[in-house]
């Protein structure tokens, strides 16, 4: 896959259909495709709940890992994409809530 350059700038709470919430770090296109995915029926809700948080180490390392596995899903979706993390980068992402001070 080739890789994206999106640059991710903030904190989302997510909640799936079944109820249950998870914590994205994501940008404003891609807080735009969950909006979208809402309206459609595909997640339940979702919100933001940092803007512009810092560029952090764990946060280039987050956007390393997303850019080379996940494209961008378009306005055409057709389902939610949830980006699923291994438990290394489950590691950073936790990290990164905390040092935004969510979770």
């Amino acid at each position: 896959m080739e890789e994206q350059h999106e640059t991710l700038t903030l904190i989302e709470e997510i909640t799936r259909n079944d109820g249950s919430k998870y914590y994205e770090i994501g940008n404003m296109v891609q807080n735009g495709r969950a909006e979208l995915a809402a309206e459609r029926g595909f997640i339940k809700e979702v919100r933001i709940l940092e803007l512009n948080i810092p560029h952090s180490k764990n946060v280039i390392k987050y956007e390393h890992f997303i850019n080379t596995h996940y494209k961008m899903q378009t306005e055409a979706m057709d389902h939610w994409e949830e980006w699923k993390r291994p438990p290394e980068i489950e590691e950073v992402v936790q990290t990164i809530l905390k040092e935004n001070h969510i979770g």
